[in-house]
């Protein structure tokens, strides 16, 4: 699999654009073919998602283009907030002569916050000159959906003759049962409708589904993907391009988490089953206590140990195995088959200085594998997100 330049418009048929405003943004993305999409599971839904899902049933489960806009949510709005969102559906509809129920619509920002209508129209008509398939296009459409986000987040892959691609915007209120976040993406691939939502259902589990920033789960969590089936691809090797992509999306909204210092990616193995390992892996990467000792490189891995024993999975103390280690390799053991390893807490403390950590908890009790991938917590996270608002 080779990674390539370009984002979404690596994948051809695929236009975009994108204009920004101080907090204001619409991103536009144009591409005909089989799309579906996974969407948040807070019981508080924005409008947006539930035009979008509505929209794709009507439809039949295809797409003609994406409309997204950052400043407001769109989220606990009521009739005008559905009203707001079918507005916006219809506007990029009438600019690609299609039916307003082949887009997909997205919003993110404040919760409770109507649409400004006219903002948003002066930033569409922004945007809708510019629709373009160049390279950097993809990052004006990221770009625009920018909330707290540091840093465009996008990615393009070619794999046995077709390309998968993504933008995807995240970084706090994140710990999904799906996706805190929006995601888009695209591909050549030619793939029946049953097996694209599959490969999406899978890929979702291995990446957004195990990522963590504070623990919250957003109103307006939304992946859509797209195949515009230009390109022959077996199930298979699409499955594992989508999920590879997925996973690079989810590591670099980690790496952007609100105030984050640091990457990190917690390994479980050795569980019962996937399901334990997957567990143990979440409870860990939530826990405060955990993230405040990985942001002051402070060793202190009993809190570690912690997590998992209260995680709800099946774990022995006198199997556990946990080491932490560097992107780079350098490794340190602090517990070696349920006995603690004197004399590296120095090495640790080095090791966590590092911008990527690994940790890894063998419980020795099974097959069962499972990874997490989530950030410190700051001081930075505190501020920026005590004055969201004001």
């Amino acid at each position: 699999m080779k990674r390539i330049e370009g984002g979404i418009c690596a994948v051809g048929g695929v236009r975009a654009a994108g204009a920004r405003r101080g907090k204001y943004g619409v991103a536009l993305i144009a591409a005909s073919g089989t799309a579906a999409g996974v969407f948040t599971t807070n019981r508080i839904r924005a409008a947006p998602l539930d035009v979008t899902a509505e929209n794709l049933s009507l439809s039949g489960g295809r797409l003609e283009g994406v409309i997204a806009n950052s400043g407001s949510a769109n989220a606990y709005t009521g009739a005008r907030g559905a009203e707001d969102a079918r507005w916006m559906a219809g506007l990029f509809a009438e600019t690609l002569g299609v039916g307003a129920d082949r887009i997909g619509v997205a919003s993110t920002g404040v919760i409770g916050r109507y649409l400004d209508r006219r903002i948003l129209e002066e930033l569409f008509d922004e945007a809708r000159k510019r629709l373009r398939s160049e390279p950097e296009a993809s990052g004006e459409a990221a770009s625009a959906i920018m909330t707290t986000d540091t840093r465009v987040k996008e990615i393009a892959v070619e794999h046995r003759g077709f390309r998968v691609a993504g933008i995807t915007k995240g970084a706090g209120m994140i710990e999904p049962n799906m996706a805190t976040m929006l995601a888009f993406l695209y591909t050549d691939a030619r793939i029946s409708p049953e097996a694209l939502r599959e490969a999406l259902l899978d890929a979702a589990d291995e990446s957004f589904n195990m990522l963590i920033v504070d623990g919250d789960t957003s109103t307006n969590d939304l992946v859509l993907v797209t195949a515009t089936g230009k390109a022959d691809a077996d199930p298979d090797d699409f499955r594992e391009a989508l999920t590879t992509v997925c996973v690079e999306l989810a590591k670099m909204m980690a790496k952007d988490g609100e105030g984050a210092t640091k990457l990190v990616e917690m390994v479980v193995t050795g569980a019962l089953d996937g399901e334990d390992a997957r567990l143990v892996a979440k409870t860990v990467m939530r826990s405060s206590l955990v993230k405040t000792a990985l942001f002051g490189c402070d060793p202190n891995w009993g809190r570690i140990v912690a997590a998992a024993g209260r995680s709800g999975a099946e774990v022995d103390p006198e199997k556990i195995t946990l080491s932490i280690s560097t992107a780079g390799g350098d490794e340190v053991f602090l517990v070696r088959d349920g006995k603690i390893v004197d004399g590296v807490l120095g090495a640790a403390e080095v090791v966590m200085r590092a911008e990527e950590l690994l940790i890894t908890l063998h419980l020795g009790l099974g097959e069962g594998t499972g990874r997490a991938f989530g950030c410190d917590l700051s001081y930075d996270y505190v501020k920026i997100n005590a004055d969201y608002t004001t």
